[in-house]
């Protein structure tokens, strides 16, 4: 019984530990969605699946570090109703050249970062 306890709380304390390097998800607004214009970026265009689609542009404002993205978002076929989302809150991870967030059904999409700078006051 004892070791069956111990192992419990081995194994209990291993999963707590293992936490620590979790992500930071942020809270972030959206401040406006536009039609992508011009030409896809070179550090990007080798990473964009179809560069025939439509893309978006998408600015967004980390609210703790008031630093502004504009990110290149890419719809799946059929899916509409983000062109509206400008206003709304998001949580947002932030990384060296993306962006991820989750949809409206939990799932992850990480997005390429076009530009960054600091929000003006």
């Amino acid at each position: 019984m004892r070791r069956a306890v111990s192992l419990i709380l081995i194994c209990v304390a291993a999963l707590f530990c293992g936490q620590s390097k979790s992500s930071k998800y942020e809270s972030a607004l959206i401040l406006e969605v536009k039609q992508h214009r011009g030409p896809i970026p070179d550090k990007i265009q080798g990473k964009i699946k179809d560069p025939s689609t439509a893309h978006y542009d998408v600015s967004i404002r980390v609210k703790s570090t008031q630093v502004e993205y504009v990110l290149l978002y890419t719809p799946l076929p059929g899916k509409y109703g983000f062109q509206f989302m400008a206003g709304t809150d998001l949580l947002v991870l932030v990384e060296k050249e993306t962006v991820t967030f989750n949809d409206v059904l939990g799932r992850s999409i990480k997005v390429p970062i076009l530009s960054q700078r600091h929000a003006r006051s």
